[in-house]
């Protein structure tokens, strides 16, 4: 008698991939561009080689096959492919191929092949999901070699981090005025949020960059392992991504055929389009993120603060008022660099929200301090 748990495993297998091929083929259907549908096509293709194994399977455990009925999920999201696009759903079918990846790993090297199939798809699916149709600007940007949204990307972070230093210092020492402590009270604890603030985000900065570098340097592994196991659905994979870009059926095939034949590029490239990272970089350096951060942040924080080291009492007070709202109107006009909005509009708008936000704790810090001081 054969194992009970084992033909329930193989039957669900069955069912999900039948409902693979019902639903790669409703994309297909469903998807205006030529080049995308052709691309849902091939990977029914593949489910359907999947739905061939299991079936085979369970024949050989004398089973008797199912009815091929598609479960709610899928009528559902071939519904939405239908009235709303494909790409409402992409994201879905991404996890959902991602998720068969992991299932079919716990039989270790027999079903290895359908595994690395399933995770291609997911990261197919993740491509499309976040690319737009067509051979898009981006798109050939980083085919050319002249992908620079990253500096756009520094630029933002940058300013943002100064604004955060300053913002929340400034709340923090309007906070402490407001409870209506000395000057060198006021100095002590604006320097004290300085280095907690820039500390902290420092930390913050250091493991988000190494997790992500950690992360990526295992993706790499996982994409080496299975370039050296299985070439040719690799080879795949990437062709399927360039039609999905746009690019002919014929020439993106002999184009994933010229990458792969070249070791020292294969991995690189798989790197760069499949998975979205740069092998060079791998996300920075995580002491250079780290350091950054802190300075970032300590230039922003130290703007409230500094007239403190020369003035006291009223006089301090609306030094660092002034100094904070020249500083908040040039941190909101430095973000248009990015935004491409009105620098006049944006920093005044920078200094109303700061400045409301430093009354606010002003006000705070005033009631604590009259009911401490009773």
């Amino acid at each position: 008698m054969a194992d009970k748990k084992l033909i329930k495993q193989y039957t669900e297998h069955l069912r999900m991939e039948r409902n693979a091929v019902a639903l790669y083929e409703s994309l297909a259907r469903a998807e205006t561009d030529a080049s995308r549908a052709d691309v849902y096509r091939k990977l029914a293709e593949t489910e359907k080689r999947h739905v061939a194994v299991w079936d085979e399977k369970l024949r050989g455990l004398g089973v008797t096959l199912p009815d091929a009925s598609l479960d709610w999920r899928t009528k559902t999201l071939g519904w939405l492919a239908r009235r709303f696009g494909t790409a409402v759903v992409l994201p879905t079918v991404a996890a959902i191929e991602q998720g068969a990846g992991l299932e079919y790993d716990q039989y270790g090297a027999e079903f290895s092949g359908m595994a690395t199939e399933e995770r291609s798809h997911a990261r197919i699916f993740g491509y499309l999901a976040t690319h737009g149709q067509g051979l898009e600007g981006r798109a050939v940007a980083k085919l050319e070699g002249r992908h620079r949204s990253t500096g756009g990307n520094a630029l933002r972070a940058g300013v943002l981090g100064a604004n955060d230093g300053l913002l929340s210092n400034l709340s923090l020492v309007m906070g402490v005025v407001g409870a209506e402590m000395t000057s060198s009270h006021i100095l002590i604890t604006g320097l004290a949020g300085l280095l907690a603030g820039a500390s902290s985000m420092a930390m913050g900065e250091w493991l988000s960059v190494q997790s992500s570098r950690e992360l990526y340097s295992h993706q790499i592994g996982i994409e080496k392992a299975e370039l050296a196991a299985s070439p040719e659905e690799e080879k795949e994979e990437l062709a399927l991504i360039y039609q999905a870009k746009g690019l002919p059926a014929e020439e993106a095939g002999r184009l994933a055929d010229r990458i792969i034949s070249n070791p020292s590029n294969a991995l690189d490239t798989l790197a760069r389009e499949e998975l979205g990272i740069d092998p060079d970089e791998l996300g920075g350096s995580a002491w250079v993120a780290s350091l950054t951060s802190f300075f970032l942040f300590a230039a922003g924080a130290i703007i409230p603060v500094s007239p403190f080291f020369f003035l006291s009492g009223a006089k301090g007070v609306v030094a660092s008022a002034a100094a904070s709202a020249v500083g908040l109107y040039v941190i909101g006009a430095a973000i248009t660099l990015v935004t491409g909005r009105s620098a006049l509009w944006s920093g005044f708008r920078q200094v109303l929200f700061g400045l409301a936000a430093a009354g606010i704790t002003f006000g705070v810090g005033h009631l604590i301090g009259l009911h401490i001081g009773g």
